[in-house]
């Protein structure tokens, strides 16, 4: 590591320095492994911290870290440095961001909290799972003193959200950081028509709004991901998820059309508006997608020729445009991990899986 800091580091100017040190899930196992029945786990964890610690400050730099593991270990808390700062991240609404920033403030020990946008697993966010964590985030942060406020924007398993389905999260993390007491119960509709997507007709605000929360219709909540997004990458041989019905996909079906329909009557003066627009449009198109082949499977049809190339087409469609707008934003990087699901939907309908 510190051969790596001291290629890396010179490149930045930054003063601060995420050194991660999250999800350590191989502590205790391989090279770790004697270690750790000697001195437990969080000790184990604690002086690897510590040592990593000591090459940031040689290149006076600022430590950063994720507490998701010291916090597992209270007793330790209070020795941790005091000129590093704890990340403590949570992407429920229920999340214990209470609890979690008493525990660090009791030890003076600075801290973020770190809410998230629920934007990824999800294809078009969780919108009202992701205000209230960034509520929940921002008002505990605020009553235990907290040095500052992360919004995390994650893309796991294949990043299939856009870019715009994370504006409800941008947004109220600017609102409720910078001032909680007066945003605390805004929805932001009308703001993200104002700043975000600059839309003189007051669609889009809604729009993205709505089309977050319409997986709820589906059927019960999916911890970090939804129903929908769960249909549509699941494997052909897993069962449908728990209190998922054809009449419930239906409605959802029926939702996100109505949803999506103001789509086209949209006046966005951005220099990305037609990306925008696209991006929505394919989003619903996943989210129709992933209602039709929940209900195939639930009605046993996604075996038949005449079902499986409906779906083919609309997979071909879907993954068109994925790709078109990946590159109209992002680097080629990742777009590889990114199609995959939707590829693999096309083989599974062509009888390959």
């Amino acid at each position: 590591m510190e051969e790596l800091f001291s290629e890396l580091l010179p490149h930045f100017s930054s003063r601060k320095f995420n050194v991660g040190c999250d999800e350590t899930w191989d502590v205790g196992f391989g090279r770790s492994a004697r270690a750790v029945r000697e001195k437990g786990a969080g000790r184990v964890y604690l002086d690897y911290l510590l040592a990593i610690h000591r090459l940031v400050k040689r290149h006076r730099r600022t430590s950063h870290f994720w507490g998701d593991i010291i916090i597992q270990h209270p007793e330790l808390v209070p020795e941790l440095p005091r000129d590093a700062v704890v990340l403590e991240w949570g992407y429920e609404a229920g999340h214990p961001f209470d609890e979690h920033g008493a525990a660090f403030a009791r030890s003076g020990i600075p801290f973020f909290v770190c809410p998230g946008t629920s934007s990824w697993n999800s294809i078009a966010g969780r919108t009202s799972n992701c205000l209230d964590n960034v509520r929940n985030a921002t008002r505990n942060g605020l009553r235990h003193g907290a040095v500052g406020v992360l919004i995390t924007d994650w893309g796991d398993n294949g990043h299939t959200q856009y870019l715009p389905v994370s504006y409800p999260g941008f947004a109220a993390g600017a609102a409720l950081s910078w001032c909680h007491e007066a945003n605390r119960s805004d929805d932001f509709i009308q703001a993200l028509d104002l700043h975000a997507f600059r839309d003189g007709a007051r669609v889009m605000g809604t729009l993205a709004h709505d089309l977050g929360d319409a997986h709820e219709k589906a059927g019960p909540a999916q911890g970090n991901s939804t129903i929908l997004f769960h249909l549509l990458t699941q494997a052909p041989d897993s069962p449908p998820p728990s209190g998922v019905t054809v009449e419930s996909l239906g409605e959802t079906d029926e939702l996100i059309d109505s949803i999506i329909g103001p789509l086209e009557s949209a006046r966005m003066d951005t220099d990305d508006t037609e990306t925008t627009r696209d991006e929505f449009a394919n989003a619903a198109r996943m989210m129709l997608h992933a209602c039709k082949r929940g209900t195939a499977m639930l009605e046993g049809t996604v075996v038949s020729a005449e079902k499986r190339e409906q779906l083919a087409s609309e997979m071909r469609t879907v993954l068109g445009e994925h790709r078109r707008l990946w590159t109209a934003r992002n680097r080629v990087g990742g777009l590889q991990e990114s199609e995959r699901v939707f590829e693999e939907r096309l083989r599974e309908y062509a009888g390959a899986l």
